[in-house]
Order: C-alpha cells, then sequence, then structure tokens
C-alpha cells in the first residue's frame, strides 16, 4: 500500500538555493510501461541547479519536480511490465521528479543495484553514466588505444568518464583546480593537469609528442573551445555537455577543416525514452560488470536529508566537493 501524498522539493520561483521548498503533492500513479519507486536516495546534478535558476525548464511530460537520478524499491507497476519486478531494488534515470518520496519512471530506464550497493551509492550511478556513455562511447567514438581529456575531472561526471574511459582501455588526462582535485584525478589512472597553474594544451602537447588527444569531453565551454581545438588529434572528437563558461564563442574554423575535426555535443534529458532505453541495455551489458569487478565506482562527497536540498544546492554551487552529492529519503 501507497500512501495518497508524499513530500517533495519543489521550486517556489526561479532564484538561488532558497527557493527549493518542501511541499506535499499526490503520489504519482505508473503509466503503461512504468514502475513507481520509492525513493531511497536521489542524486543531485548541475542540470538541478540550472532548472532552479529558471535556464533549464523540464520537457514537456516530465515533472516540474527537479531530480535526474533515484534510488529505492519498486512498489507499484503500470499496465504491461514484466520487470523490473515488485520489490525489486534498482536505481533509474528520472527526467524530473527526483526529489521526492516517490517517482514514476519507465521501467526500460531501471537498472539493478550492482552488488553489495547500498541506495546512496547506487542513486549516484545512472545520470552521470547514461551522461558518459553517450557522450563518451557514442558520440565521442572513444576506443581502446585512444586518448580522452575530461575537464572537470573531480566531478560526478569526470571521476565517472575518467574510470569508464581507463577501464576500457583509453588514456587519460583529466584537468582539475587545485593539487587535491589532480590527486583524486590522478588516483583514478589519469595524467592529472591543474588548470590553475598548467596550461592544458601545452601540457598534452608534450605528453602526446605533438599529437593531442583523440576526444575531448568539455562542460566549459567559453574560451576552453578554441583551446580544445588546438589540444585535438587530427580526426579528433570535441563534446561538449555544458558550458560553465557560456555558449557563445567565436572560432577561426580552418583548424577543424585542416585537422579533420568532429564538433558534437548533446543534452540527455530531452532525448526520447526509446533513445535512453538503449542506452540503459548498452550500460547493463557493457558498464555493469566493470562496477560489479570494482573497476568503476562513484564517489560520494555527501549526503543531505531530503528536506536539506537547500544544502546541497549551495554546497555544490561552492565548487569544493569531489564527485557526487546525494540526498536521502
Amino acid at each position: 500500500m501507497t500512501p495518497a501524498t508524499m513530500t517533495c522539493i519543489e521550486i517556489a520561483r526561479p532564484g538561488g538555493p532558497e527557493v527549493l521548498t518542501p511541499a506535499t503533492r499526490p503520489v504519482p500513479r505508473p503509466g503503461r510501461g512504468e514502475v513507481l519507486i520509492k525513493v531511497a536516495a536521489a542524486g543531485i546534478n548541475r542540470p538541478d541547479l540550472l532548472q532552479r535558476q529558471g535556464v533549464y525548464p523540464p520537457p514537456p511530460d516530465a515533472s516540474d519536480l527537479p531530480g535526474l537520478e533515484v534510488a529505492g524499491t519498486v512498489v507499484a507497476l503500470g499496465e504491461g511490465v514484466a520487470a523490473p519486478t515488485l520489490g525489486a531494488e534498482i536505481c533509474a534515470l528520472v527526467a524530473g521528479g527526483g526529489y521526492a518520496e516517490y517517482v514514476a519512471v519507465d521501467a526500460r530506464l531501471c537498472l539493478p543495484l550492482p552488488r553489495g550497493y547500498d541506495f546512496v551509492r547506487a542513486a549516484a550511478l545512472p545520470e552521470t553514466l547514461f551522461t558518459v556513455w553517450h557522450n563518451v562511447v557514442e558520440r565521442g567514438r572513444l576506443a581502446a588505444g585512444e586518448s580522452l581529456l575530461v575537464h572537470g575531472g573531480a566531478g560526478g561526471i569526470g571521476t565517472t568518464a575518467i574510470q569508464l574511459a581507463v577501464a576500457r582501455g583509453a588514456r587519460v588526462f583529466a584537468t582539475a583546480g587545485g593539487p587535491d582535485k589532480a590527486k583524486v584525478c590522478a588516483g583514478l589512472g589519469a595524467h592529472a593537469i591543474d588548470y590553475r597553474a598548467e596550461d592544458f594544451v601545452a601540457v598534452i602537447k608534450e605528453a602526446t609528442g605533438g599529437r593531442g588527444v583523440d576526444v575531448i569531453l568539455d562542460m566549459v565551454g567559453g574560451p576552453y573551445v578554441a583551446r580544445n581545438i588546438k589540444a585535438l588529434a587530427v580526426e579528433g572528437r570535441l563534446v561538449s555537455i555544458a558550458f560553465l563558461q557560456g555558449s557563445a564563442v567565436e572560432l577561426n574554423l580552418m583548424p577543424v577543416m585542416l585537422k579533420r575535426l568532429t564538433l558534437t555535443g548533446s543534452t540527455l534529458r530531452p532525448q526520447a525514452t526509446d533513445r535512453k532505453a538503449a542506452m540503459a541495455a548498452a550500460l547493463a551489458a557493457e558498464v555493469w560488470p566493470l562496477i560489479d569487478q570494482g573497476r568503476i565506482a562513484p564517489l560520494v562527497h555527501a549526503t543531505f536529508p531530503l528536506v536539506e536540498a537547500e544544502a546541497a544546492h549551495r554546497l555544490m554551487e561552492a565548487n569544493t566537493h569531489v564527485g557526487k552529492i546525494v540526498l536521502t529519503v
């Protein structure tokens, strides 16, 4: 039996962390092909901050509540659902609504808890793994023996990208702010570059004998775009997933032509559910075994109770964390 109402976190109006407000809403009902999850933990991601600020609205068919990944227990099944079963402990990618005691999600976007994982660690997996898989492997086409540069290497996306690329046989470089964060990246197997003290273009040029890297995963944008192009090898791929320093840039496209580069990027949330379901199937086949083997593991920096989402957002905005921040429900 599920209750009629639940506690959730609403965005009262666009603004700072203080606009995150505990509220009471009806418990959602799972539609055809969906399951209802009793949420035990929910990951926090930078798109949540953008939604709170009013610059990243949810898709028309998604919940207006923030939260893109959860872990918990399946407590109800919609019509036509055979798996996961009632009582299954899972983590899932959601298009919104994660900051709540219950959330409904397409059953195909649910993945089992990895071996030995609790709900907090599992909630730190979906958004980052879907994002990294789609952008580094599918769009960036990173192959074993190639090289990858990850910007923001100490964040949730960055630490995941480093581990996945290393596990798949790539050479990895990562930028991070300060020696402590650089040490974390190095511990995960990357050639760490402290961007506050080093020029990543020069470091990569020297480390690769002038060749450059094959793929760059960039969430900085702005002036980094031109520098990324300099750091790419012939036939290199630049994949943009965020623009912390702005999306409007002026570029000399001649190096793109001369080196036959590919400039691409994506946002995950608006993509069709069928497309995300295909990513989930690929993760189950290719990445979950690596997690079970301990070759990929989330770094959880801090947890906060659901009603303290404001404090969790303030921590993320301070940019002092390493890895993921998770809400407990």
